[in-house]
């Protein structure tokens, strides 16, 4: 079969991007392995499909999928990138298996609606219960760590970003995260200021991870560490979070086109 695909980057944090709503040339996870491979295919963080909507409100069906082949259920950076693929749609709705993103975009710059975190254990999800702001995860660093749910599973450290690399490898893949974990680790530098790198689960230290930044901010303002209005930055560039009084949480941040292509 022949894919077209986009190549494009959040802060860094890249994307091939095959649009298939109107063909049926889906590939498979092999297929999908070998496009993410940096060496023997196009190279990327995660593969993003977009198909025909299936909800109501929904411009789009956008699925994210792991260089392992895994699916997540949101990505905020690649939401952004899909946002602005939408050319001719001022404020596309994307949906996804985490629900209804709704975005806007004005130049390059991206906002989307990242819904409300869900933070209780089981729906983080958490193999047993226990104090989402004070996981039990001291075999394994002593630092404190808070949960939450950005429509995939996320776990912030407060103790600055030194040991994203070694540390993060370890716990994505703690027996208290059923399903792995994306793991964030943050130093607060002012009430509306943090630095931060994510371990993503199925991808590893990427430049940018916008549900990363989403809960590192949800989790400080939890924690009383940071306002719940705060500027993120991350290796790539810098995000902003907004967890508004209704309980949405809302990421703005650039996206870029970088190249088209077809492969056979």
């Amino acid at each position: 079969m022949t894919l077209s695909f986009t190549k494009m980057h959040g802060l860094g944090n890249d994307f091939v991007v095959i649009d298939t709503r109107h063909s049926h040339s889906v590939p498979s996870t092999d297929m999908i392995k070998h496009l993410c491979d940096r060496r023997l295919g196009i190279g990327c963080d995660q593969l993003v499909l977009l198909n025909a909507p299936t909800r109501d409100g929904a411009d789009v069906f956008v699925r994210f999928f792991n260089p392992d082949g895994s699916e997540a259920g949101a990505c905020g950076n690649a939401s952004r990138c899909v946002a602005l693929y939408l050319q001719d749609l001022s404020a596309p709705t994307l949906q996804t298996q985490a629900g209804l993103l709704s975005t806007t975009r004005q130049g390059d710059l991206i906002t989307v609606n990242m819904g409300a975190p869900r933070l209780d254990w089981k729906e983080i999800p958490l193999n047993h219960a226990c104090d989402t702001l004070d996981l039990p995860v001291q075999d394994i660093t002593p630092h404190p760590a808070a949960a939450c749910s950005m429509g995939n599973p996320h776990a912030t450290l407060f103790h600055g970003i030194q040991d994203a690399e070694t540390l993060g490898p370890i716990l994505e893949h703690a027996p208290l995260f059923p399903e792995r974990a994306n793991i964030g680790f943050a130093e607060i530098l002012s009430p509306t200021h943090m630095r931060l790198r994510v371990w993503e689960r199925g991808a590893g230290l990427t430049p940018a991870c916008g549900s990363g930044a989403c809960a590192a901010v949800v989790n400080a303002a939890r924690r009383g560490l940071t306002e719940r209005a705060c500027t993120v930055d991350v290796d790539g560039g810098t995000l902003h979070i907004d967890w508004r009084a209704d309980g949405t949480v809302w990421m703005t941040g650039p996206a870029t086109r970088v190249f088209e292509g077809t492969l056979s």
